[in-house]
């Protein structure tokens, strides 16, 4: 797909801004990107940061207020994302008050005053980047906002050109109005949607050149499939909720609350 209306994101739930920004803004955010990228895993490679194994096997280490989540089963150390970002560059940081971004966030948030949740590379890097199934990520961020995580909203700018080839995310639109979706229980994280339980059927793949910025709710059912591409597809994710509300990195983890969702 090109577009997606943005005069109709409430009932999609989604919409994609293309080529919001231009190549050169592209590129310096891309070059501030790898930069940050670059010192934090310097730091990590050389044993400075607290490790966490999930569940799952997936490798965090959490280094200067950031978590590197490494791709599983490769032979050399590839990082999948970083989390939260935007602190570790100006560049980047300058992003939460781009009107370009925050006009659409509010949008289809409600809210006229937004602040910052969290932040995100990911680098599905070319070949290896890992597929990331279907889930919301609503329930990841439930375990510490707790009814608050409804009201986030990501704005996600790509880095570069987004394909089926490298990665792209399908969402399945109108799922947020569901509210939280069924969770996999045999699943080993426990947060994973269950397609069994949950129509997917109708699911739209965004393909997307640089620049562009595809916004979109915590309630979203989506995923991303691998990159089996000679292509890296890098993105920027900027979550907002409104003013006033702590960000993501102050609020404890608590995994018992997902017994609160179905």
């Amino acid at each position: 797909m090109s577009v997606t209306p943005l005069h109709d994101p409430q009932t999609r739930g989604f919409a994609l801004l293309p080529r919001l920004f231009d190549a050169a803004e592209t590129a310096a955010l891309g070059e501030a990107a790898e930069a940050v990228l670059a010192r934090v895993t310097e730091r990590a490679l050389h044993g400075q940061a607290e490790v966490t194994v999930w569940p799952d096997g997936h490798r965090l280490e959490r280094v200067d207020g950031a978590t590197l989540h490494w791709e599983p089963n490769t032979d050399a150390p590839v990082v999948r994302s970083l989390s939260p970002v935007t602190q570790l560059s100006a560049a980047l940081d300058a992003l939460w008050t781009e009107p370009r971004l925050t006009a659409p966030v509010r949008r289809l948030l409600g809210h006229d005053r937004l602040g910052p949740f969290t932040s995100k590379l990911n680098f599905k890097r070319a070949g290896v980047g890992s597929a990331f199934p279907w889930h919301q990520d609503f329930p990841y961020w439930y375990c510490c906002a707790g009814p608050a995580a409804r009201d986030v909203v990501t704005a996600m700018i790509y880095l570069d050109e987004v394909t089926v080839a490298n990665g792209a995310l399908s969402l399945v639109p109108g799922s947020h109005r569901a509210g939280p979706a069924p969770r996999d229980r045999a699943e080993p994280t426990g947060l994973l949607v269950d397609t069994a339980r949950t129509g997917v059927s109708g699911a739209v793949t965004v393909e997307a050149p640089a620049g562009s910025v595809l916004v979109f709710p915590g309630l979203i059912v989506h995923r991303s499939a691998p990159n089996t591409s000679g292509t890296d597809r890098r993105s920027l994710l900027l979550c907002f909720q409104p003013a006033g509300r702590p960000p993501l990195a102050e609020l404890p983890y608590r995994h018992e609350r997902l017994a609160d969702l179905p």
